[in-house]
């Protein structure tokens, strides 16, 4: 989070993954409570996200060559943080001083930094 604004930044290959997700039956639940279709999450990504195709790595950081793509675009990004599910992500902790967490604890920042957000504006 930067000055109080949010950023989603993806890549080709992240949101060819995400469709491929978005199909798993376990999502029906959630599609089904929330009145949306998958098609619907989606066109929210494209547009919301803004997509980019960063260098690649000087070298290899994680046994996956996707995980390394997704520590590049973090970089090229100036990401604040990489949100994740991946174990191997997960277990590097940070990469370049950008913290890899869960979404629950991106979540967790997100709401922490929006709460403090009106206290530092008024001091």
């Amino acid at each position: 989070m930067r000055n109080g604004t949010a950023a989603l930044i993806t890549r080709p290959a992240l949101l060819a993954e995400l469709s491929i997700v978005l199909q798993w039956p376990k999502l029906d639940v959630i599609f089904l409570r929330s009145n949306s279709s998958r098609a619907q999450a989606m066109a929210q990504v494209h547009q919301l996200g803004e997509v980019v195709e960063p260098p690649p790595l000087a070298r290899p950081v994680c046994r996956d060559p996707d995980d390394d793509a997704v520590l590049a675009l973090a970089l090229a990004a100036q990401a604040d943080m990489v949100v994740s599910g991946d174990d191997d992500l997960l277990s590097l902790g940070n990469f370049e001083a950008i913290p890899i967490l869960t979404p629950v604890q991106a979540l967790g920042r997100v709401l922490a930094a929006l709460n403090a957000w009106p206290q530092r504006r008024h001091n």
